[in-house]
């Protein structure tokens, strides 16, 4: 029997922060965006207070002030650093393991019987919390679909103890399905589900009921395939997350505004490495590099302005080098000092494979040991932590640099910010303090015993 799992970490961002911070457990926590913009993951202590997601962090300032929630800056290197971890724990107990998100893992399991996978879904799940202290769920099944559908029921619903299997054809599947809404079902929107529920197609047992043909005709085949699915026939590949990327971009809006020449590109700068670190990583070349800027258009009082360049790569390249160099060009070409820009970025395009690539004959190969220049770069950021190594200085603070005036330390990829273990100077005196009173009080008992030996009374 092959089943598929899935593992979802819940509350990951947050999670993630109360594994070094255990004071945060229990306590309304949330994660805000970029900039400290908006609301971008809760607790479930912050739920039950009816904040919905996308909040403006303003609007909370007064409930953070007063202590009654705290509020977190975005710390996604500490958060790609806890999924990579996160992967590597399954891939240690599972043969094939698939990422779906940062805090969702595919795993398949093949030859086991559906007590062995629930046995094994309850292991993993005590294995994680153990090792990486994050709350998981598990959802088992025969297809994706189903899987994700277990999940979700594992995370609702306590009694599963989270860790919930489908079996597909059984009744309680059957069961489960009738009082799940279509809405809830993997890869149906809401538009979706309002033009199903037109054809009376409202639950997830009425999905998987439907006629194939009528649901390729009228919806799309991924419908149809997904009807499928939910009838325990897996028909779904998770191979598009393996599959190189077409192009690759990095973006951030900026702290502050800036029309300081210096300061964008900076802000480019950064933008370039981090692109042609992905790159590398899927094994591709670049044949061209597009810079854009944008100015913040909500503000009306201020001159709009949102250019962009391409700049051609004289051949295809995975050089940090050679795009940073482009980066400027490009640059150059677009700034113009009188415009404020709240964002800017950089997208590597026209991406080819770089090991089936050839040299035209036109150039010959050049002993370029760029290659290992590059992979030296980055196995170094990757051990000690990103941006250890980078391609010209960054003046700090600098304005493009984002706001996270709340974030939490780097506790595993930065050396300067790893977990301080120690007893404070108070705790100390104050153990001190008892000890000498013990001390005391065992002195005086055994003066009194003394005493009481010799017939005579103990002193005061």
């Amino acid at each position: 029997l092959a089943m598929i799992g899935l593992v979802d970490a819940n509350n990951f961002y947050v999670s993630c922060e109360r594994v070094f911070q255990p004071k945060l457990e229990g306590r309304p926590v949330g994660v805000m965006s970029n900039n400290d913009g908006c609301i971008i993951a809760r607790s479930a202590e912050l739920k039950a207070l009816d904040i919905p997601m996308g909040t403006p962090a303003f609007k909370l300032e007064g409930m953070r002030q007063r202590g009654e929630i705290h509020l977190l800056s975005s710390n996604y290197e500490l958060y790609g650093d806890m999924s990579t971890r996160l992967a590597q724990l399954l891939r240690d107990a599972c043969p094939a393991v698939a990422p779906y998100s940062i805090d969702e893992m595919f795993v398949y399991l093949e030859g086991l019987t559906t007590e062995q996978c629930e046995a094994l879904g309850r292991e993993l799940r005590q294995r994680i919390r153990r090792h990486l202290g994050l709350p998981v769920c598990v959802g088992l099944a025969p297809t994706h679909t189903l899987a994700k559908l277990a999940n979700h029921l594992a995370k609702q619903h306590p009694h599963y103890q989270g860790v919930c299997l489908l079996n597909g054809q059984d009744h309680t599947t059957e069961a489960l399905l009738k009082r799940i809404p279509v809405a809830s079902v993997w890869g149906v929107g809401r538009r979706l589900a309002e033009r199903l529920a037109i054809g009376n197609i409202n639950t997830a047992w009425d999905l998987r009921q439907s006629d194939d043909k009528p649901l390729r005709k009228r919806f799309s085949v991924v419908l149809a395939r997904t009807a499928l699915e939910l009838r325990g026939t897996p028909c779904m590949e998770m191979n598009a997350l393996d599959q190189p990327r077409q192009r690759i971009m990095t973006s951030r809006s900026f702290g502050q505004p800036t029309g300081v020449f210096a300061e964008v590109h900076n802000a480019l700068r950064r933008h370039a490495q981090r692109s042609a670190e992905k790159l590398r990583k899927q094994r591709s070349l670049a044949r061209a590099v597009m810079v854009f800027l944008n100015t913040n258009r909500h503000r009306r009082d201020q001159l709009q302005y949102f250019p962009q360049a391409l700049i051609p790569l004289p051949s295809p390249s995975d050089d940090t080098r050679v795009i940073l160099d482009a980066v400027r060009q490009g640059l150059e070409q677009i700034h113009r000092p009188r415009y404020q820009f709240m964002k800017a970025g950089v997208m590597l395009l026209d991406l080819v494979d770089a090991e089936q690539h050839q040299l035209a004959l036109l150039h010959p190969p050049t002993r370029d040991r760029h290659p290992f220049l590059m992979a030296t770069v980055d196995q170094i950021n990757q051990r000690m932590g990103q941006g250890t190594i980078s391609f010209g200085m960054t003046d700090a603070p600098a304005a493009w640099q984002l706001r996270c005036a709340h974030r939490s330390d780097r506790f595993t990829t930065r050396w300067d910010e790893l977990m301080k273990v120690g007893t404070h100077p108070g705790a100390v005196a104050a153990a001190e303090a008892k000890q000498k009173e013990k001390e005391k009080e065992k002195l005086k008992k055994q003066q009194a015993l003394t005493s009481t030996k010799r017939g005579t009374q103990p002193r005061a």
